[in-house]
């Protein structure tokens, strides 16, 4: 499967997505611990990718996304930003309401039972 495929498969499964340097209890910068706060801070469930456990899709992703900075949030497949757009919504409360949205609410639906 090539790298497209790839990264379109993991979009499509995951309604919130983050490709991010490190894990979110372990970042290892500074930009995708920002960006992970601001998801927990609004009950986001997300995956995550470490794009430094996987070099195709770091390469790859800048490609695909025509964007060339880590972290990158996507939600419902689509880009969202880097850690200043993100933070910038958190603010605004609009990632909230993204993250309530995504596929239907099933952040908020899972975050509510627990």
């Amino acid at each position: 499967m090539d790298v497209n495929a790839r990264i379109e498969k993991q979009l499509k499964s995951h309604p919130v997505m983050l490709y991010m340097k490190g894990t979110p209890d372990f970042p290892q910068c500074g930009f995708s611990a920002q960006t992970v706060a601001a998801l927990r801070a609004v009950g986001a469930e997300f995956e995550f990718v470490n794009i430094f456990e996987d070099p195709e899709i770091r390469e790859g992703l800048k490609v695909y996304s025509n964007w060339p900075t880590f972290p990158q949030l996507y939600i419902n497949g689509e880009l969202i930003g880097g850690c200043d757009i993100a933070l910038e919504l958190y603010q605004s409360g609009e990632l909230k309401q993204l993250v309530d949205g995504a596929a239907g609410g099933q952040a908020a639906t899972e975050s509510a039972g627990r």
